[in-house]
């Protein structure tokens, strides 16, 4: 471990010569006089930002690296010329901004020309799909969180990139990861009113970014003023409203304002401190969702099922069964005087949330009487750091960043396995012929705990080397402490039903690993004339730290006469990922790309370890077979190749096309494999044998806001996707639960349980400039694959694996908002609308001999079914609240 940790702190020491340049974005152009003759020594500023800015060369061309993201103003000025300003510059992170400028020579002095920039309708210079979203684009929608942000675009569907599983997407904050790396998964929820930027790569990416199968989202956080204090607020109450959905969900009519709540304000500013700027924020969100039931019973009551004898003790309230609690804060400290062509910055996010979480269909429902009797959900996160970024020369830059990501999370009903309550409770227990199914008495006797303790560094060099070569060169570690497991358990199907508490046995056991993560990447960006091309390569490495028996066909050392087996170190891995686009251009308002590489990713810890003590095998008996699947700490990283094509043209000056044609072959994937030992038994393990694929194409238009600049003007965005996500198993342990259950598990290509063949996202954007704003959200897609029942009692009468389809789901959601200025302060009234229509479409669920939600060929055997609501997506949602936003003075 030792010799590990040296290693980390090798990468740590080299990155303090390295730096990323994620969050950052590039000014270039030239400047020319009327005749079109370069003008060398114009001296370039971007405005607000300090005198940051260049001199144009002798062939008039400038460049300015490490922009933050956002919107300028950018003058340029030379002795015996014009001045000339140009406003609403928009630069975006790792893309290059080109603003040409015409300065005609001077006729009076100190004459001056100010121009408003035209942001262009597609980027044509793009290499792959990137949407990038900033702040003024994030307030119009009817949005609330990050999550909510891209879950809009193009290719993404319920979570999944581009048909690729759950936990392949890298997020990041401010270039940083911020996955957890138990379940890849983000440790944050960023609310909308911290984010400056985001981006959303859907599609092929640079070798700067890893960790990641199927996209990439960047999400780049405000920063205070140094010139004024601002002040925002923003409070919204709502709750779900469906008249119609008397009959589905229970106590909907019963109309509470309050049953959403959210309550948010941030300060921002100059500290006084030299040169320091902050950024303070706040919020807490209470959500009592909208599945309830009924506490008739306490876990503890009596019932005697065989006479039907009920005792319920309990208080007939009405109790939420999917409820959310939530803290969130941000502190956010930024420098740039303090040292010479230095900026320095901490910020810390911070997270905590207690909810029960409604769960999968036929879960929290079940405790409909007994709502004490499920589990609660906890989690704490924090992720904090420094940033340090230092400018050697106008070309060359580097960054470091220093990151702590931890998370706490626990699942459980009491935190003492010895609590009494489990003891006088029990198990749950139910009848079918009792209140349809639902548990009366008992607790939830699950209890599952995880944490991470991780520390990121990560760095890299940027050097615009030619004009047309910018170069990076980067490095980046992680070590994390992975705690995961059952805290104590309990051994049930006692007589009487009692549960004994025990913590001694392998599964009622937390485990604890430490994990070493590195890579370090080279990235050239060639930009000749209308011309892009991105090249990289990437190497990535991974010690698992743990160790695997020497002898899997003996994996506990325990059978007789076989060969020794003894714990052995997992294998290092390490693996190479190049990576090529290029855009290139057919008009000057049209370009075709294409991108390809090879993208690795190490599958979430947590899958890895679970289940990786192989001594409980020792009583595994001849002849039979273990279907628990054991975890594997020498599992490789998962691979995909990616190949991407497209089309971006400006159709119009209001118009933009972007269309891509995008193919993933994914190789390596978790699945199962079954290891014969010595012994002629048998036991399955998590291995890299799942494959699949993914093809379809994607199109794209967005339509500029069309009329008066301060008046009324309307803007509109479309995209449709058609995919086909196809692969041998949608879970990796799906091959061990068909064998247990006696099905063929031998590969065979099918669907995904996540391929939505045809999705369709439309906004529709009706503004008039500090008056008012109205914003409709538009989504399609067509059902996604089940596996269909003839329902023949007696039989196997299962058809073939996801051959059927879903219904088709339609939502429509709304936020307008009437804006009123006083003084500097302005002051919002909004209102939004989720699932305008109250559409009922399933939420993961339908019954399999019918293909529908709403009924079964078997209704009296599957009435507990057909009165869970939880097999519906979320009813209509109303939302109203008032925003105040103001500068307190310069």
């Amino acid at each position: 471990m030792k010799a590990k940790l040296l290693l980390l702190a090798v990468l740590g020491a080299v990155a303090l010569g390295l730096g990323p340049a994620q969050a950052a974005g590039k000014l270039a152009g030239r400047v020319v006089d009327e005749a079109g003759d370069p003008l060398p020594g114009v001296n370039v500023v971007v405005e607000g930002t300090g005198g940051v800015g260049a001199a144009t060369d002798l062939d008039g061309y400038y460049v300015i690296l490490n922009l933050p993201p956002g919107t300028y103003d950018v003058r340029f000025s030379a002795v015996g010329y014009v001045r000339r300003t140009v406003q609403g510059v928009r630069v975006a992170s790792d893309q290059t901004t080109t603003l040409d400028a015409v300065l005609p020579e001077e006729v009076i002095e100190g004459e001056e020309v100010v121009v408003t920039a035209e942001r262009p309708v597609v980027d044509v210079t793009l290499t792959s799909q990137v949407a990038i979203l900033q702040k003024e684009d994030i307030d119009l929608l009817p949005v609330q969180s990050l999550a909510d942000l891209v879950e809009l675009q193009a290719g993404v569907v319920d979570g999944h990139f581009r048909g690729g599983r759950i936990g392949e997407v890298q997020y990041q904050v401010e270039g940083v990861t911020v996955n957890n790396p138990f379940n890849n998964e983000s440790l944050l929820r960023l609310d909308r009113s911290l984010l400056q930027e985001v981006q959303v790569i859907s599609g092929t990416f640079d070798a700067e970014y890893g960790q990641a199968l199927s996209g990439v989202v960047n999400a780049v956080l405000r920063d205070g003023d140094p010139d004024a204090f601002e002040l925002n607020a923003e409070t919204y109450f709502g709750d779900y409203v469906s008249p119609e959905g008397k009959g589905e969900f229970t106590n909907i009519e019963s109309l509470s304002p309050l049953g959403r709540q959210n309550y948010q304000a941030s300060l921002s500013g100059p500290t006084g401190l030299f040169g320091t700027t902050f950024l303070l924020s706040g919020q807490r969100i209470l959500d009592e969702g909208y599945l309830y039931g009924e506490r008739l019973f306490l876990p503890t009551d009596s019932v005697n099922f065989e006479t039907g004898a009920l005792q319920p003790t309990g208080d007939a309230a009405v109790r939420p069964l999917g409820f959310n609690r939530e803290w969130s804060a941000l502190a956010r400290l930024t420098n740039r005087t303090l040292l010479p062509r230095v900026k320095l910055a901490y910020q810390a996010v911070f997270n905590q949330y207690e909810r029960k979480n409604r769960g999968a269909f036929g879960g929290a429902f079940a405790y409909r009487l007994n709502p004490d009797g499920t589990k609660t959900q906890e989690q704490t996160s924090l992720v904090h750091g420094l940033d340090l970024t230092h400018t050697l020369t106008d070309r060359l830059f580097y960054e470091v960043n220093l990151r702590q990501n931890y998370i706490d999370y626990k699942d459980l009903v009491y935190d003492d396995l010895f609590d009494p309550r489990y003891l006088l409770a029990g198990p749950p227990r139910s009848n079918d012929n009792l209140e349809d199914g639902a548990v009366l008495v008992g607790v939830d006797p699950g209890r599952f705990v995880q944490s991470t303790n991780s520390f990121v560094v990560k760095g890299a060099v940027t050097w615009q080397a030619t004009r047309i070569h910018l170069l990076k060169a980067g490095i980046e570690g992680q070590v994390a402490d992975l705690r995961f497991g059952a805290p104590g358990g309990f051994l049930t199907g006692l007589e009487g039903g009692g549960l004994i508490p025990n913590d001694s046995l392998p599964e009622f056991r937390v485990s604890d690993y430490t994990p070493v993560q590195g890579a370090a990447y080279v990235q050239d960006r060639i930009e000749w004339n209308d011309l892009r091309v991105r090249v990289g390569l990437r190497a990535e490495v991974f010690d698992p730290n743990a160790t695997v028996p020497s002898d899997p066909q003996n994996p506990a050392n325990a059978i007789a006469g076989a060969p020794p087996s003894r714990p052995v170190d997992a294998s290092v891995k390490l693996v190479v990922a190049p990576r090529l686009g290029v855009s290139f251009p057919v008009s000057e308002r049209a370009s075709l790309f294409f991108s390809w590489g090879h993208f690795y990713q190490v599958p979430g810890l947590g899958q890895f370890f679970a289940n990786s003590d192989y001594s409980v095998l020792r009583d595994l008996q001849a002849g039979s077979v273990s279907f628990g699947v054991r975890g594997n700490p020498d599992l490789r990283p998962e691979f995909t190749a990616q190949y991407e094509f497209g089309f971006k043209a400006a159709l119009t000056p209001f118009l933009g096309l972007d269309v891509a044609a995008f193919y993933k072959d994914i190789r390596d994937l978790l699945g199962v494999e079954f290891i014969s030992t010595y012994a002629a038994a048998e036991y399955a393990r998590l291995t890299n044998v799942d494959f699949g694929n993914v093809r379809g194409f994607t199109v794209a238009l967005d339509q500029r806001r069309l009329g008066a600049k301060e008046g009324f003007g309307v803007s509109t965005t479309l995209d449709y996707t058609l995919q086909l996500a196809q692969g041998n198993s949608s879970d990796p342990r799906e091959t061990a639960t068909r064998a247990e259950a006696g099905e063929d598990p031998r590969p065979r290509v099918v669907p995904f349980s996540w391929d939505q063949r045809h999705t369709v996202n439309g906004t529709v954007v009706v503004n008039k400039p500090r008056s008012f704003s109205a914003t409709a959200v538009l989504r399609f897609g067509t059902g996604q694959p089940y596996t269909p029942d003839i329902g023949l009692p007696g039989f196997d009468s299962s058809l073939g694996a996801n051959s059927a389809r879903k219904p088709t789901t339609f939502v429509t959601d709304l936020r307008a908002e009437k804006f009123f200025s006083l003084g500097g302060v302005t002051l919002t009234a909004f209102g939004r609308v989720f699932n305008l229509f109250d559409t009922r479409f399933d939420n993961g669920f339908v019954f399999s001999t019918t293909g529908s939600p709403f009924y079964t060929l078997a209704p009296v055997a599957q009435r507990n079914l057909l009165g869970d609501p939880s097999r519906f997506a979320a009813p209509r949602r109303v939302e109203v609240g008032v925003s105040f936003n103001g500068a307190l003075g310069r």
